[in-house]
């Protein structure tokens, strides 16, 4: 064990007769309220709250237009409700605006305590590197769960002003009613959820491995980027469903006339998978670590 993580457990130990309780340092409350008061923290929401409104100003000007190559897809039938609308937002942020924030929010965390001298002494408090490392997931997690949930929700509210309410119609022709849409838009979200653990176990791991947030975020995008363009390589064939990104949009399946469950079904294993082992040696790494800044 490194010498910073022996004198922390001694200094942990002597006060252990004093009143010292272990789950009462690092409140949750604590990091939750100086997490949300970060800058970064208001300008992320502040970017998901106004892009619905700026995509409904775009609508408005622009007109309605096909999509690629004359194919039926989302944009065309954007704004027919709230609920397409919202579907519309959420498809076009999945890929890099949602994967930012989500990075924002996880690889930050660990790494800017460290950027700013404050991590050690936040150990010598003393805080148990486990359960600072678990404050510190619990509160990025359920940020970044917050931005994947704002979109959509504000998408919804502006779409419902601005082109009104009513069944999702359907790109390929049909449509589905009010209540079963709000059901599988619930799908759809707690999907997207789940598909964006990989990005923010990654940011997460890099977090505790560099002392620079800018380096963890940037590692996580930078994944994603890497994986859309190796998914675009159709040459490696089977491989692909491999890529963290490769099922990011499978959740399209559930706007078929029929919910098709096996594509989400393999994103969420292997989303699953990929963050399980990233977030074990994120804290295998950070119980050995030499903490000197």
């Amino acid at each position: 064990m490194s010498e910073t993580a022996t004198v922390a457990d001694e200094r942990s130990e002597a006060m252990s007769g004093s009143g010292y309780r272990v789950r009462r340092t690092l409140p949750l409350r604590v990091e939750f309220v100086r997490q949300f008061r970060r800058r970064r923290t208001l300008v992320a929401f502040g970017i998901l709250l106004v892009l619905p409104w700026v995509l409904v100003a775009a609508f408005q000007i622009g007109g309605d237009e096909m999509g690629p190559d004359g194919m039926p897809s989302l944009v065309d039938v954007a704004t027919a409700g709230g609920l397409n609308f919202a579907l519309f937002s959420l498809f076009v942020a999945t890929g890099f605006l949602l994967v930012v924030a989500v990075a924002l929010f996880c690889g930050d965390t660990v790494a800017s305590e460290a950027g700013w001298s404050s991590l050690r002494y936040l150990l010598a408090a003393p805080v148990p590197r486990a359960r600072l490392l678990r404050q510190k997931l619990i509160v990025s997690l359920s940020y970044a769960a917050a931005a994947v949930l704002v979109l959509p929700l504000m998408s919804l509210v502006a779409g419902a002003v601005v082109f009104g309410w009513g069944p999702v119609e359907l790109p390929t022709g049909g449509s589905v009613p009010v209540g079963t849409a709000l059901e599988r838009m619930a799908i759809i979200v707690g999907y997207s959820l789940i598909v964006q653990l990989v990005v923010a176990s990654l940011a997460f791991l890099l977090s505790v491995v560099t002392d620079s947030p800018l380096g963890a975020v940037g590692g996580a995008v930078g994944l994603v980027i890497v994986s859309n363009i190796l998914d675009a390589v159709t040459a490696l064939g089977g491989w692909r469903d491999f890529l963290p990104s490769h099922w990011m949009w499978a959740w399209m399946d559930a706007l078929q006339p029929q919910i098709q469950w096996s594509g989400m079904a393999k994103g969420t294993a292997v989303s699953v998978a990929y963050s399980a082992v990233l977030l074990a040696l994120a804290f295998r790494r950070f119980q050995r670590k030499d903490v000197v800044s």
